[in-house]
């Protein structure tokens, strides 16, 4: 069992522990807000196997539309805390290209489908330049072709750089350079 594994069970596990009273609160508030509490989604995982990721719904079962309560999981990020159960699972790990839905990285080709050798990420330095993928794209006249064109074609050559430069100890770096971001961003 690796370095980066074994990390990764114990911290999900404490995480868990540590979170999973405000996990279930989260959960609870989404299921009335929502009217379901807990969103599964197929994503495409390690060696282009896919996996079901958890999150806190945020969408209304209703009208597909986002509450405020919503935005605000999205924006903290906290809608995804359940994916620390997808981490001890082995489906994921804390650092790794984050998971695409089918359709991307499943269908890559040549040095690009490396990027499937990895187990999936909580976090990478693609996913924190495109922290708000999602605003970004809103901008944009033509948003599916945006993405195909400009923005995962850029996280794929992140992953790739991830991949031929990764290690534990760039594992941490990431993870530190994401949580002073997030303490920053909550400071402003």
């Amino acid at each position: 069992m690796s370095i980066k594994r074994i990390f990764d069970i114990l911290f999900s596990a404490f995480g868990l522990l540590f979170f999973g009273w405000l996990i279930l609160l989260l959960i609870v508030i989404a299921a009335i807000d929502t009217g379901k509490g807990l969103f599964l989604q197929t994503r495409i995982g390690q060696y282009g196997k896919p996996f079901a990721i958890y999150k806190i719904r945020s969408m209304q079962v209703c009208c597909g539309t986002i509450s405020s309560y919503g935005q605000f999981l999205r924006s903290s990020k906290f809608d995804e805390l359940p994916q620390l159960l997808n981490i001890l699972l082995g489906q994921m790990s804390f650092v790794g290209p984050r998971p695409d839905v089918p359709g991307y990285y499943d269908k890559m080709e040549g040095e690009e489908r490396k990027i499937l050798e990895l187990k999936p990420g909580l976090c990478s330095r693609a996913a924190l330049k495109y922290y708000n993928e999602e605003a970004l794209l809103a901008k944009q006249k033509d948003p599916l072709l945006y993405n195909d064109e400009i923005i995962f074609p850029d996280k794929v050559r992140m992953n790739l750089e991830y991949y031929y430069n990764r290690s534990f100890f760039g594992d941490l770096r990431i993870i530190l350079e994401v949580v002073v971001w997030k303490l920053l961003a909550v400071r402003y």
